[in-house]
């Protein structure tokens, strides 16, 4: 059976991961025969709504309502699988699908259900004390974006949707990324017989045989993804040619390396090319990352990572094997496996052929769609039932 797939997503205002495992997920099932078809709204529509209008559908949308039973009755889907509701879509989206009785598979791509600020983090530093509870300390705190009447609108919907069971009863299956993250939504109240672990995929040909050297880093230049910590670590090896993509609010600090080559923004191939050049990666992140792309990426380039011994990747890294750990936010640590894998590009010629390894066992395309198919028909057996 080749279900029929309908995919939800609210596409971010900047452009992420979270937008191309979306995009690479459609074009998987479409290409293995699925009738795919999708509901999305971007945050470019914020600016055309009011600020009470902005509440009132993060909360709730009622255009949401009206467009899901008119899809849901015309198209007919087997499932409906949902990445992103916020803000504009909103959790109304799990009610229509509940009264007209089709399954529901969310992607949990943050902690959002959890924490107004989506990634456990205050002030640089992992959080978790809204976990489990009622968020207000994050209204309190201004966790969202330093603003109280965010951060409170965001705790007000969190907060809402628990009391009503919306979290806990109108969504099939849960997906979460990783056997860390999927403890932390149960920690987090999420039903534990609900939530299944899948991890992210990339589609990747074998890596050519090119020399390797220096380092790589590739994501958004942003607080949380330990900028300061590679910067400062580059001061400490300088030696160590670093290459750096993207670009975000902390690129002004990488001009203090006179050993970072900051490329900006470039496209994918580009990546892909200076993947296989590489060394290492490096992953420097002071949160809980729920997965990282980039990382399997690396594994798919024949590419070792050097990341923080921190929730998801140091599990998906294997210290020694894949790549090396270091301590989080700890420059000093990182420059000593910075230099480590200068000095012994043998043992990272080694972890990099053990990284292409890992990920032809557990991320390709193909492994990817048969964990999918099987937790969609999870999902359609589970709603039958009642």
């Amino acid at each position: 059976m080749r279900e029929r797939v309908l995919v939800v997503h609210n596409a971010y205002q900047h452009r992420g991961g979270e937008d191309s495992v979306v995009e690479g997920e459609i074009a998987l099932l479409r290409a293995r025969g699925h009738k795919v078809m999708t509901y999305t709204r971007h945050n470019d529509e914020i600016t055309q709504l009011g600020k009470l209008a902005l509440v009132r559908d993060t909360f709730w949308s009622a255009r949401t309502v009206a467009d899901m039973r008119r899809l849901l009755k015309t198209e007919k889907p087997d499932v409906i699988h949902v990445h992103n509701t916020f803000p504009l879509i909103s959790p109304a989206l799990y009610w229509a699908a509940a009264d007209l009785k089709v399954a529901v598979v969310q992607t949990l791509h943050n902690f959002r259900t959890l924490c107004p600020q989506a990634m456990l983090l205050r002030n640089q530093q992992v959080c978790e004390d809204c976990l489990g509870k009622l968020p207000w300390r994050g209204v309190l705190r201004r966790c969202y974006r330093n603003s109280l009447a965010q951060s409170a609108a965001l705790a007000g919907m969190i907060s809402m949707h628990r009391v009503l069971g919306t979290w806990n009863h109108k969504v099939t299956r849960y997906i979460a990324l990783n056997e860390f993250c999927r403890q932390k939504f149960i920690e987090g109240g999420l039903p534990a017989d609900r939530l299944v672990v899948k991890p992210n995929f990339v589609d990747f040909d074998s890596p050519r045989e090119v020399e390797r050297k220096g380092f790589l880093f590739v994501g958004r230049l942003s607080a949380e993804k330990g900028i300061r910590t590679l910067v400062e670590a580059s001061r400490m090896v300088g030696a160590a040619h670093i290459v750096v993509a993207g670009t975000g609010p902390e690129a002004g600090l990488l001009s203090a390396a006179a050993n970072i080559d900051h490329l900006g923004q470039i496209e994918r191939q580009q990546i892909g090319t200076h993947m296989e050049q590489a060394q290492a990666l490096i992953m420097p992140s002071i949160c809980y990352e729920t997965f990282g792309m980039v990382a399997i990426e690396a594994f798919a380039s024949g590419t070792p990572v050097i990341a923080s011994r921190l929730g998801a990747m140091k599990s998906l890294v294997s210290d020694g094997e894949t790549g090396l750990l270091f301590n989080p936010g700890d420059a000093g640590d990182l420059a000593i496996k910075i230099r480590w894998a200068q000095e012994n590009p043998a043992e990272m010629a080694r972890m990099g052929q053990a990284a292409r390894a890992h990920y032809e066992n557990h991320f390709t395309a193909e492994r990817n769609y048969q964990q999918l198919k099987a937790i969609y028909s999870d999902a359609i057996a589970e709603v039958k039932k009642h």
